[in-house]
């Protein structure tokens, strides 16, 4: 499997601290897959992401983007940059102009585009991320949801081949995730590997193709959600909680399971529920 980014034995610990915010890491996020990273707080998911940009330096190991360690040159860190987007948990910690629009087109004018190249990107990424109605609003009016989606669109509007979400579902309530989850969904549907830090295992279970489990500054587990899953009693020590969907399927009996895979959806769930109807009621009248 193709790695877009990898850690190799990376060490790092904020100025101050005792403690190593990151202890040997190693670690590769595949590309071309919805990879969710999963752990506590402090587990070290941001810091990885701070070190994927070059905002933080490692000061043992190295990382590595495409096959070759990252350069910490002003130009260098330039160019990376417009090649791996980092999205903050706080959209307020991003968005530094007054409307959508403008926010937007400011990373495009910084990037030395030409005006009508910018205006029909900027333009573009409203209408990709629904937000076309909102473009000329003062962004303090906005929602927490369109805030996040606004920091999101201004991110790619720079076409990065790597998309890194800093726990992009925090304080959304059910519908604004949703648009939410259907932008990324977009996104990496156009090629784009797309990476999300979360410590919601329920999203994760659903969303992702593959996953990293962090604790302490070190990867602990990775695989596919089921091979992560799998890993229940791992999982459980690390504090962890299994999927509410996934503890539901598995309470259910045996010969309800028929040995399918487990459902990662809702929608999936019924799906199996229906399909399994004739052999519940088959076996409710055998019992009688």
């Amino acid at each position: 499997m193709n790695a877009i980014l990898e850690a190799r034995d990376v060490s790092f610990s904020y100025p101050g601290s005792e403690h190593e915010a990151l202890r040997g890491l190693n670690m590769h996020l595949p590309t071309g897959k919805k990879t969710a990273i999963c752990g506590h707080n402090g587990s070290g998911k941001s810091t990885l992401f701070l070190q994927a940009v070059g905002i933080h330096k490692p000061e043992r190991g190295a990382v590595l983007w495409n096959d070759s360690p990252i350069a910490y040159r002003p130009k260098d860190l330039k160019a990376l940059r417009q090649h791996i987007g980092l999205v903050f948990q706080d959209p307020e910690h991003q968005l530094i102009l007054t409307t959508p629009y403008e926010d937007i087109s400011y990373g495009l004018r910084n990037a030395g585009m030409q005006e009508d190249d910018i205006r029909k990107r900027t333009l573009s990424m409203l209408e990709t991320l629904n937000l076309t109605p909102l473009a000329d609003t003062p962004i303090h009016h906005l929602s927490l949801g369109q805030k996040k989606r606004v920091a999101l669109a201004g991110v790619m509007a720079l076409e990065p081949e790597l998309l890194l979400l800093d726990e992009p579902t925090a304080y959304l309530d059910r519908i604004s995730e949703q648009k939410l989850i259907e932008a990324l969904d977009r996104i990496h549907a156009n090629g784009v590997t797309v990476v999300m830090a979360t410590h919601d295992m329920n999203l994760a279970y659903a969303w992702a193709d593959w996953m990293l489990v962090m604790d302490r500054g070190q990867c602990v587990l990775e695989g596919t959600p089921a091979e992560v899953f799998e890993r229940k009693d791992q999982l459980l020590t690390l504090g962890l909680e299994l999927p509410l969907l996934l503890e539901v399927w598995q309470s259910l009996p045996q010969y309800l399971q028929n040995g399918d895979a487990p459902p990662r959806s809702l929608q999936e769930f019924k799906q199996l529920m229906h399909q399994l109807q004739p052999s519940v009621s088959a076996s409710a009248g055998h019992a009688r």
